[in-house]
């Protein structure tokens, strides 16, 4: 069962519910969604909203959903799913119904995939978007170490819109 609350009353730290113990960006509509891991990002305040920023990659598959969307969904997960992440993160919905193979359900929050499974659902609306430039990095080691084929990840600023938290009743 979910209960809604404000993104405020968030107690969690971001810095384990993203770096460490990941997430995963869903987006699509009923006919079709796709999932990814991802462990950069962020919680914060931007012009006046509660956002998200997520950076995905060009080249994953989940980024053409996201696109195509409105919203998408950030979950979180209780850490005896780790290895589902960490599968979901290295395998591509272009070449399976890597959901499927997670043994993962999806469910919807108006229209937004979701998955049952997780703890913590952010319902996000996107408001932003832009690529990483290598230009802006000041320095080059972070150019050097995480694009050396020169992939910069695409940034999405999201405003939260309604965060779903599972309790035991």
């Amino acid at each position: 069962m979910w209960k809604y609350i404000k993104p405020e009353e968030l107690t969690n730290n971001p810095f384990e519910m993203i770096g460490k113990d990941w997430m995963l960006v869903t987006a699509g509509n009923k006919e079709q969604c796709n999932t990814m891991t991802a462990s950069w990002g962020g919680l914060g305040i931007m012009w006046g909203k509660q956002v998200a920023f997520v950076f995905v990659r060009p080249q994953r598959y989940t980024k053409e959903f996201i696109d195509k969307e409105e919203r998408f969904t950030l979950t979180f997960f209780s850490k005896e799913y780790k290895k589902e992440l960490g599968y979901l993160g290295k395998v591509s919905g272009r070449d399976e119904n890597k959901i499927e193979k997670a043994n993962l359900t999806v469910s919807y929050e108006n229209e937004v995939p979701y998955f049952e499974e997780a703890n913590i659902v952010l319902v996000c609306k996107k408001l932003y978007h832009q690529y990483l430039e290598e230009q802006c990095f000041i320095g080059t080691e972070n150019v050097e170490k995480w694009y050396p084929d020169k992939d910069f990840h695409m940034m999405y600023v999201v405003e939260i819109e309604d965060v779903l938290i599972k309790t035991n009743s």
